[in-house]
């Protein structure tokens, strides 16, 4: 189906006609800071109103008042308390922030309603885009911004009975397969101040209207009839005889042009292709920021330099007229790196910041030159040097110059944040940086950098209460720990995630880090993903090149089932992050939630290809060959690996690969040894790692050490359940390990909770898990029918699966593994042992191929 595609391609070009219009409405020098939020507005306009009398105009407003009100979607909004009505002379704006449905859902109301009141002709514009809250001449809150101008141009494109889209939304409902049908491209229609609007006309059976707008009909006739017909001259033979000759020459020289130019220069480049000529495409205002050298006689103080390196990309990654590579793609080359011209390539940029960092004391000398990648030329150098209380001078004055010399257009706002101050104590900044460049390390998935940041970011708070900059990352660490688990997941982790973030947004209600701190903690540990949404989105207003804003809208579209939406911001993402190591796990991550293993096994690659021999990242192909039925494979990639119990995922892997393989013995002292000395930071961890050698003992036929161990790990993990409520796979292995102990109601009481409290319809990522946990559980439990019902719906859905490295359960792992032997003999499980393995798991939403 070709329409999704020019849908996503219309939503682009919307954007831009956005940013148009707000530079033509607003002048962001002229005016302080607002508040923006992301509203989805629905425009209402009475057609032939200006005709109508005056007690005709009112009796006819008071009607359209009662058939709005009357609408489900208008009630359920209003109920919430997320609706708000704006007066728009001829008719009303209605502003919706929960989901870019509830305007579309409420204009077909409106269009049935109508059906019995004839005499009123409406036309109705929708549109989702930025607003602020404005206190108007009547000292009540009203609403302005580029939402509302958008949506207004877009419904002045219509007729009577029309309900038209801008291309932004119709390209995010095309991602729901029940609004395909009703979504009738219009193409371009030029607006106010000479731009154009992609539209869409919205209709379905009696409702909306089909018809092409008049205004588009009109600029279709003015085209047409600006081709004339060209009368051909009566030449003489001679004249046509030379013309004719000299067209076939012409015709041969083109021919011979065409077949013999290079081909021209895309992001992909052929063979032998030099990293010159292909940076030929890559846009002039591009720039990629390399590790700072750390000069300093001291080399602990390498956590200045990589917090420098960092503050300086921030700044210039907020101009959103410049392209900016994010940190993750650029820490793993080297300071002074030989081949500009080729690293460029790969980062796709046109220029290179290097730079180096000395700090003695109090006093600090930072260079940097900007080179042109092209012909590896110096455009511009400078030597800085300054007192500690002064480092924030050398930020802004280094990305001001830079956006100088490749003439990046500034807002006035962007200036602002430019020079902005985060904060006037050293000692707190001086915390921040050292918090913050445990978060930048390439190995940063492990509970020990986890605590390393939260700890230095909370003695930055502890030390300066008013420093936003460092409550927005301390919020973000608490959310990814919560999420990940590299945290214990309390509800007081959760407390200080949201106390973090909302004295962050008191503090700077538009800096773009707290809004993402605060988006992510209602993403992480609320899973209220509508909200989570629109503060990504008011993020992404202030944060254009922050490759961290489509990756956090990818991970909510992926628990929403959302899988071509979310793989659509992963690859925006990566356009801006194109060697984040983390960026590209997580893709792959997605493919294998999907079973597309060739698709994970491309990325994890390209994970490699950065950093070599990562345990995380050969584990993970590991448990890939393990789900393919190739234990060879799996047990030559876990050969070398030795991870510590830090590093659970790999570890467990390598138990897991010893148990499907019948031999478990060899993997029993390994354990044993770990855990002789628990590390008490790692917390639920221990128990789990406890259940794991529990298993192993008993297939390796030690009933007795396995009773014991399972004993001590129901223990161990029971300790941190009440603390931890919310802790899934906390629940999933306490019910696993009690099942190891025979005892049932225990065990299906908590396989029951763990599917109750993440189902499946709620969160498409991890509520498969615990639907394989009672797979598993069942069948141990002499419930076969139970069992055989759980596997056939694990095995038609994408999710992550409830062991080892999170890799759903296929037909090879069900013949593997032993857990499952009680139902060896059934020949429904035999069916889906010999069914084969699915090439790609079909999504809830979307159930269609997706096209790369």
């Amino acid at each position: 189906m070709a329409l999704v595609p020019l849908l996503a391609a219309a939503g682009e070009r919307t954007n831009r006609v956005r940013k148009s219009v707000n530079a033509q409405d607003t002048s962001a020098e002229s005016r302080p800071d607002l508040p923006l939020e992301i509203a989805h507005v629905l425009l209402i306009d009475v057609v032939g109103y200006s005709k109508l009398l005056a007690d005709e105009e009112i009796e006819l407003l008071q009607e359209l008042n009662q058939i709005v009100r009357s609408t489900a979607c208008f009630r359920s909004a209003e109920a919430s308390g997320k609706l708000n009505r704006v007066p728009m002379g001829d008719g009303m704006a209605l502003l919706f922030f929960r989901s870019l449905e509830e305007p579309t859902r409420c204009a077909l109301e409106i269009s049935k309603a109508l059906q019995e009141h004839p005499l009123i002709q409406l036309r109705m514009g929708v549109h989702s885009g930025p607003v602020n809250r404005i206190t108007d001449v009547n000292d009540k809150t009203n609403f302005a911004g580029s939402g509302i101008n958008v949506a207004q141009r877009v419904l002045d494109c219509g007729d009577a009975g029309h309900i038209l889209l801008s291309g932004h939304v119709a390209g995010d409902l095309a991602q729901y397969r029940h609004w395909l049908p009703f979504l009738h491209d219009l193409g371009e229609c030029e607006v106010k101040h000479g731009l154009r609007l992609h539209l869409f006309n919205l209709y379905k059976d009696d409702l909306g209207n089909p018809q092409v707008p008049e205004k588009l009909k009109r600029r279709r006739r003015k085209k047409a009839s600006e081709v004339r017909r060209i009368s051909v001259p009566r030449w003489p033979k001679f004249g046509l005889t030379a013309a004719l000759i000299f067209s076939i020459g012409a015709v041969a020289i083109s021919f011979f042009i065409f077949f013999h130019r290079a081909p021209p220069t895309t992001g992909a480049h052929a063979p032998g292709t030099t990293a010159t000529s292909a940076l030929a495409a890559i846009p002039e205002k591009s720039i990629a920021v390399l590790p700072f050298e750390n000069r300093s006689e001291e080399k602990a103080n390498a956590y200045f330099a990589d917090g420098l390196q960092d503050e300086i990309l921030t700044r210039l990654s907020k101009i959103a007229d410049l392209k900016v590579i994010s940190r993750t793609s650029t820490q793993h080359y080297e300071s002074a790196p030989g081949n500009l011209p080729e690293i460029a390539k790969q980062l796709g940029v046109a220029h290179i910041l290097q730079g180096s960092v000395q700090k003695s004391g109090e006093a600090v000398r930072v260079n940097v030159q900007l080179i042109k990648a092209a012909n590896d030329s110096h455009l511009w150098a400078d030597t800085f040097d300054r007192k500690l209380t002064d480092i924030f001078s050398v930020e802004s004055d280094v990305a001001k110059a830079i956006a100088d010399q490749l003439r990046a257009h500034l807002t006035g706002q962007e200036e602002q944040v430019i020079a902005a101050k985060p904060t006037g104590n050293t000692e707190a900044y001086d915390a921040y940086l050292r918090g913050l460049a445990y978060t930048l390390k390439t190995a940063t998935n492990t509970p020990a950098y986890y605590l390393a940041a939260q700890k230095y970011l909370r003695e930055a708070v502890r030390l300066d209460p008013k420093f936003a900059l460092a409550w927005a990352l301390l919020s973000l660490v608490d959310a990814r720990g919560y999420i990940s688990v590299n945290l214990q997941p309390t509800v007081a982790l959760c407390e200080e995630t949201r106390q973090a973030a909302e004295t962050a947004l008191t503090l700077q209600p538009n800096l773009g880090e707290a809004l993402h701190a605060k988006a992510f903690y209602h993403y992480a540990c609320l899973k209220d993903y509508d909200t989570a949404v629109r503060y990504f989105e008011q993020a992404r207003q202030f944060l254009p090149n922050n490759s961290r804003i489509p990756q956090s809208l990818a991970y909510v579209a992926r628990r929403r089932g959302q899988w071509d939406r979310s793989e659509a911001y992963f690859n925006e993402a990566e356009r801006l992050d194109p060697r984040n190591v983390s960026l590209l796990g997580q893709h792959a991550l997605s493919y294998t939630m999907l079973r597309r293993f060739p698709g994970a096994l491309r990325k994890l690659d390209q994970v490699l290809d950065i950093i070599p021999d990562d345990a995380d990242t050969l584990s993970t192909k590991a448990a890939i060959a393990q789900a393919e039925g190739d234990l060879p494979r799996a047990s030559a990639l876990l050969a070398p690996l030795r991870p510590a119990a830090g590093l659970a995922q790999a570890l467990e892997t390598q138990v897991y690969q010893a148990i499907l393989e019948r031999r478990p013995a060899e993997i029993v002292p390994r354990l044993k040894e770990i855990l002789a000395k628990p590390d008490p930071a790692l917390g639920y961890f221990n128990g789990e790692l406890r259940f794991y050698l529990g298993w192993a003992q008993e297939v390796a036929g030690d009933h007795a050490a396995a009773q014991e161990t399972w004993r001590q790990a129901r223990s161990e993990l029971e300790s941190f359940l009440e603390e931890q409520t919310e802790n899934r796979r906390l629940v999933e292995h306490l019910a696993l390990t009690n099942m190891g102990l025979g005892d049932k109601v225990a065990t299906l009481t908590l396989a029951e909770r763990a599917m109750a409290a993440n189902p499946i319809e709620r969160d498409a990522v991890s509520g498969a898990a615990p639907i394989e946990v009672l797979a598993r559980v069942a069948a141990r439990m002499e419930e076969p029918d139970r069992a055989i019902a759980s596997l056939q719906k694990l095995l038609s859905v994408p999710g992550e699966g409830a062991l080892a490295e999170n890799m759903p359960l296929t037909p090879a792992l069900l013949r593997l593994d032993p857990m499952f032997d009680p139902l060896r003999n059934d020949p429904r499980f035999q069916k889906l042992v010999a069914s084969p393995v699915p090439k790609e798991t079909a999504p809830t939403d979307a159930r269609r191929d997706e096209k790369k």
